[in-house]
C-alpha cells in the first residue's frame, strides 16, 4: 500500500459516523446496568472464581456511576448481589474496601465455620487510566 492510499483510508475512517457497538432502545437502558441475565447460584470456591469476577467487574462499573447503587452496595454487599440475581455461598464474604476513593476494592473470602481464618478468593480495584 502507498503512502495515498493510506491517507484516502483515513478520510474514509474519518468521514464515518461514530456508532456505538450496542444500541439500547430508551426503555431498555436498565438492561445495560443488569449485572446477570439470569439468576446466578454460584456452589463452590470454584464457581465463584470463575464468575464472579466478570459480575464484580460490572459492579465497579455501575458503582461509578450510579451513587445509589454504591451506597447500597456499600451498606450491604451480598444483599445487593442477591437482588441482581446473584447468590454466593454461605462461607463466602465480601468486603467494600475504599468506597469513597477513585480506586474502589471488592475482595470476596472463604471463611469455614470451624475457622478463624479467611482465605481470599478473588479481589477487583477499579483503576481509571488516560493514555494519549
Amino acid at each position: 500500500m502507498n503512502i495515498s492510499s493510506k491517507s484516502t483510508d483515513l478520510v474514509k475512517f474519518n468521514q464515518k459516523k461514530n456508532k456505538l457497538p450496542i444500541k439500547f432502545k430508551p426503555n431498555d437502558i436498565n438492561q445495560a446496568l443488569e449485572l446477570v441475565d439470569k439468576d446466578l447460584i454460584l456452589k463452590n470456591r470454584e464457581e465463584v472464581k470463575k464468575y464472579l469476577p466478570d459480575i464484580l467487574g460490572r459492579v465497579l462499573a455501575r458503582i461509578w456511576i450510579d451513587k445509589t447503587f454504591k451506597e447500597n452496595f456499600k451498606n450491604d454487599p451480598r444483599q445487593v448481589l442477591n437482588d441482581n440475581g446473584v447468590f454466593l455461598p454461605n462461607d463466602m464474604i465480601l468486603e467494600f474496601q475504599k468506597p469513597n476513593s477513585d480506586r474502589p476494592k471488592i475482595i470476596v473470602y472463604e471463611k469455614k465455620n470451624n475457622s478463624n481464618f479467611k482465605i481470599r478468593v478473588v479481589q477487583l480495584q477499579l483503576v481509571m487510566l488516560a493514555g494519549r
